[in-house]
């Protein structure tokens, strides 16, 4: 399912942007999401539409290269693993359309070797899921062979965990003995996280 999450406007800018933000230098800011994780896919969407981007979310392989041959983003956000394929196909195709891009790679099943491929296709960075909207934000604005700036605040170890078990009950269709059988955990020991608020 394509979603247009921020549709683009003419003359005034959603947001207010800081002269200090980077983003201000760009006058297009459109935005594609590609991942089938929608939990984690709309938070990021409000996210980024919250610092001054154009957003469009995709859920799938085809979805995104529809969204790429119909009009090229300048950003994208693309995860690795997708029902249908791999990203990196998507990032592949906006290369061809749109060379001047800028992308990045999420992936809860990173390793070297596919970072290197991700580079090579164009993606400026690889970034390791649950990857937050701060490095997110801070990887696309950096300049190509440069590393981003580490983000202020970045998510605790502890909310890191949060987030990844949210992400796993989610996927299990918040079926929490399924859900703790495949993160080998004791069932009553999942419901106590659950019923926790997320960490700082």
């Amino acid at each position: 399912m394509l979603t247009q999450s921020g549709a683009p406007t003419h003359g005034t800018d959603p947001v207010v942007l800081s002269d200090s933000d980077p983003l201000a230098a760009f006058s297009d800011r459109s935005l594609l999401i590609l991942d089938d994780d929608r939990p984690f896919s709309t938070r990021l969407a409000r996210a980024m539409e919250a610092r001054g981007y154009q957003v469009q979310v995709a859920e799938s392989v085809a979805e995104g290269v529809a969204a790429v041959d119909r009009e090229p983003p300048a950003f994208a956000v693309i995860d690795m693993r997708l029902g249908d394929g791999n990203g990196l196909d998507v990032i592949a195709r906006l290369k061809e359309r749109r060379p001047e891009a800028r992308g990045v790679v999420l992936t809860g099943y990173g390793n070297i070797a596919t970072a290197v491929t991700a580079v090579k296709l164009g993606a400026f960075d690889y970034l390791a899921k649950p990857a937050d909207a701060d490095e997110i934000h801070g990887t696309l604005m950096a300049q190509p062979g440069e590393r981003a700036d580490p983000p202020e605040n970045p998510m605790s170890a502890d909310r890191v965990r949060w987030e990844h078990i949210q992400r796993v009950y989610e996927l299990c269709q918040r079926n929490v003995s399924e859900t703790a059988r495949r993160l080998n955990m004791h069932r009553r020991t999942l419901q106590r996280i659950l019923a926790k608020r997320a960490p700082r």
